[in-house]
């Protein structure tokens, strides 16, 4: 039985596994044209990315990659060399022509009114290109900058179609939040005016996660495996486990809606192992949570498949939860401190977990060892005291 259900949890690991191979993150994105990038940032507005390569000369291969895209509708990618701001930029613009043929050219920002007018920039512009496939849209360039500066002012934009003409953008938050700075060397990509709202909400749903099936949820475990083989620590371990995991359930569930809140707000971006892994946990600690009311009596004749199902579906959720943290940590990209944080949390739970695993099989073991000893005194008292009494009755 317990063979059993050792290998059902190497089976849900492998799974797994084959699941994170789908995940749509940036640095995995592979350009149709077999090009590849060196770097690439997720842009925290607008459904952007841009992969790139820098070369100290001061050349700049980029590919600016815009999901969730119609073919009614303009994107536009661009440098401003001289401010953090719209007006002053050097963009790159494309579109698809009604034809069906894409355009993309350079235009100059001048002022805020702008139509996108082609024009030069204050900088070589070379191989400019663009593509449209499954609602995105990827403008290519190869820039130069002799002064070789190696953090920029971006700003990316899309807006609707008229014909042929481009239109004004909208002014609502996303349109007015999409720009930053980028740093070519760390690849560290920063907003104007602090953190978007979407990025807070990115943050939050992070949090929740991380702290409820990403620790919560391996304490608990935990507390249930090890502290039940205390007979003193009975049965106040049982409403400890309970306690962590009801509350993990309760901050996972807020967790699980803000990373659905995120997903309606991003149409095009989909991370599909991520979410995939994240229904699957939120499917499974439901389950848990009402198996509670079910659950049979110690002595009942069903109780024991009652324990191989919970056990199969509470190391199952564990094992899920810590690998789905790690799939939102390279999403989301945080600094690298979150990240050895969160790894160094895990290290801490499974030494813990192998100290109390070898001190109670310990205990177990020598608990076995003393009941033997006391079952094998009391056979040989037994025996000696019906051997005197029938050689009493003899005589």
């Amino acid at each position: 039985m317990a063979r059993m259900l050792e290998l059902a949890l190497y089976l849900c690991l492998f799974m797994c596994l084959i699941l994170t191979c789908y995940a749509q993150t940036c640095a995995k994105y592979a350009f149709s044209s077999n090009r590849v990038f060196k770097s690439c940032t997720h842009l925290p507005v607008l459904n952007s990315f841009l992969h790139y390569n820098y070369d100290v000369s001061g050349k700049l291969e980029i590919a600016y990659r815009h999901t969730g895209i119609t073919s009614s509708r303009w994107v536009a990618w661009a440098i401003n060399p001289t401010s953090k701001a719209m007006v002053g930029s050097q963009a790159l613009v494309a579109y698809q022509l009604s034809d069906g043929s894409m355009r993309a050219y350079t235009s100059p920002i001048t002022q805020y009114q702008t139509q996108l007018q082609e024009g030069e920039l204050s900088f070589d512009v070379s191989d400019l290109s663009a593509t449209s496939a499954n609602n995105e849209i990827i403008i290519f360039a190869t820039l130069g900058f002799p002064n070789n500066d190696t953090t920029l002012n971006q700003v990316w934009q899309e807006g609707a179609m008229s014909g042929n003409t481009p239109q004004m953008h909208a002014t609502s938050d996303p349109n007015v939040q999409s720009m930053g700075t980028l740093n070519l060397l760390s690849g560290q990509a920063g907003t104007i005016g602090g953190r978007t709202s979407t990025q807070r909400k990115q943050d939050i749903h992070g949090v929740l996660n991380a702290v409820s099936w990403g620790i919560l949820m391996p304490l608990g475990a935990i507390i249930a495996r090890y502290l039940k083989v205390f007979k003193s620590a009975d049965p106040a371990w049982f409403y400890l486990h309970a306690s962590c995991q009801f509350s993990a359930y309760v901050v996972g569930v807020a967790g699980w809606s803000t990373g659905l809140k995120l997903g309606s707000e991003s149409s095009g971006i989909q991370y599909d192992a991520h979410r995939t892994i994240g229904i699957i946990l939120f499917c499974l600690g439901t389950l848990q949570v009402f198996a509670l009311l079910v659950r049979p009596k110690p002595d009942h004749k069903y109780r024991v498949y009652w324990n191989i199902y919970h056990h199969l579906v509470g190391y199952t959720v564990v094992i899920l939860s810590v690998i789905n943290i790690f799939k939102g940590l390279d999403i989301l990209e945080p600094e690298k401190k979150w990240k050895n944080a969160y790894i160094g949390v895990i290290i801490a739970l499974a030494c813990s977990g192998i100290v109390l695993e070898a001190y109670t099989w310990f205990l177990v073991l020598r608990r076995k060892r003393s009941e033997s000893a006391g079952k094998l005194s009391h056979g040989i008292n037994g025996a000696h005291g019906n051997g005197v009494n029938a050689h009493t009755a003899n005589c």
